[in-house]
Order: structure tokens, then C-alpha cells, then sequence
């Protein structure tokens, strides 16, 4: 009987109220088209956008590590491992663009921030504390509605259209995110483990979550 509690609890658990995951990592162990972890936050626009993770996996082919979904807007802001093995896709109110000659040996922990200002359009990647260029995505338009945040998934639609094939199996840690562009200094205070101020959207500190399928807290 105790086996059993574990085992729906393992596959289904919602942690509404804030959880401190300082030093630990959820575990996605298997590609499927159900595992994935829930973000919860009650904010509702942004107009512009940080999100920062970290991340370790030995995937070859395509996996999806961020994925915020609105009703209007399926990839409302997605963070998407190509298949190339240096070209990451960022996507903003449906529109996208890939950052290249990036580089991700496989195995090992990688940090990784995006930004999105939706004044200006332009997107920028800090990969393991090394920014990109900045390259334009959509402007005008801020990310509005409820928004429904996944880690280790793609949505190809509101809150699912899995695809196991583009399912993340690795680690993710440290996960952050702020309803505006983060400074320099904030980024690279993130990237050393020294100071920077968590996230107000999502804040690993205090994370809000709900795990949907074999993942671990670690």
C-alpha cells in the first residue's frame, strides 16, 4: 500500500505552496509525451521577459526546455534545442528565431538565459556566461493572458500537444524567470552562483510547481 501512495505521488504532484529547491533538480529519466513539470505564477503580462535554467542531458536530436503557452499564443516563449547541435530557437508570441554557432557538449551542466523586450523585438542568449547577438523576433505586442509554463515538454497546443520525440531527458535546475530584461550584472551574478534578485515570475526559491509523470526531486 505504500509502494502504491509512493507511485501516485510520483506521478502526479501539485506543490502550490512555495517550495525552496535550493541545491536540488528535478529528474526527467525518459522520453515520453506526459512527463513534464507545471510552473505556477499568477502574473499575467509581460512585456518583456528573462528566463534563465540550467540544464544537463546527453540528447542528440531536438528537445523543448521551456515552453510558456497562452490561449492566443502556443509558443508564447519557448527555449527549443535544435537538432543541430549549436542552434537554439527561441520563440516569442509565435514568431521564432535560431541563435548559432552555440555549443553544448553533451553530459555536462550547461546555464542558459534568453531575454525578450517586446518594445524593441530583440531577443539575446547568455550560454554558460557567454552572450549572443541580439536578434529581433516580434515587437508591439506584449505576452498577455493566463499563461500555462512547462519544463521538458514542447506545447503544440494550450497546455499540451506532447511529443515525446521533442520531450527533454536530462536534469534542469536552478529555474528563474522575470517579467522584465535582466541586467548584465543580474545575468552574470546568476551564471556564478553570486547574487542576483530571483525571479518575480518564477522563483526557484520559492517554487510553485506541479509534476505530471515519472520525475524526480532530487
Amino acid at each position: 500500500m505504500e509502494k502504491l501512495l509512493l507511485l501516485m505521488v510520483m506521478f502526479a504532484s501539485c506543490y502550490a505552496t512555495p517550495q525552496d529547491l535550493s541545491g536540488k533538480l528535478f529528474v526527467l529519466p525518459m522520453e515520453s509525451n506526459t512527463n513534464h513539470v507545471k510552473l505556477l505564477t499568477d502574473k499575467t503580462l509581460f512585456r518583456s521577459t528573462t528566463v534563465c535554467l540550467r540544464f544537463l542531458t546527453d540528447l542528440t536530436r531536438s528537445y523543448g526546455l521551456f515552453s510558456l503557452s497562452t490561449p492566443s499564443h502556443t509558443n508564447a516563449f519557448a527555449l527549443i534545442k535544435m537538432k543541430s547541435t549549436d542552434v537554439i530557437r527561441v520563440y516569442a508570441l509565435n514568431s521564432r528565431t535560431d541563435f548559432l554557432s552555440l555549443s553544448f557538449p553533451p553530459n555536462t551542466w550547461h546555464s542558459m538565459c534568453a531575454t525578450w523586450c517586446s518594445d524593441s523585438g530583440l531577443a539575446q542568449l547568455w550560454v554558460d556566461g557567454k552572450p549572443t547577438i541580439k536578434r529581433f523576433i516580434k515587437s508591439g505586442q506584449p505576452i498577455a493572458g493566463t499563461p500555462i509554463t512547462i519544463l521538458g515538454q514542447e506545447q503544440d497546443s494550450y497546455g499540451g500537444g506532447f511529443d515525446g520525440n521533442q520531450s527533454f531527458i536530462g536534469m534542469i535546475s536552478k529555474v528563474h524567470m522575470w517579467d522584465y530584461v535582466l541586467s548584465t550584472t543580474e545575468i552574470q551574478g546568476y551564471v556564478t552562483g553570486e547574487y542576483f534578485t530571483p525571479g518575480n515570475v518564477v522563483n526557484w526559491r520559492a517554487l510553485e510547481y506541479e509534476i505530471s509523470g515519472m520525475i524526480l526531486v532530487e
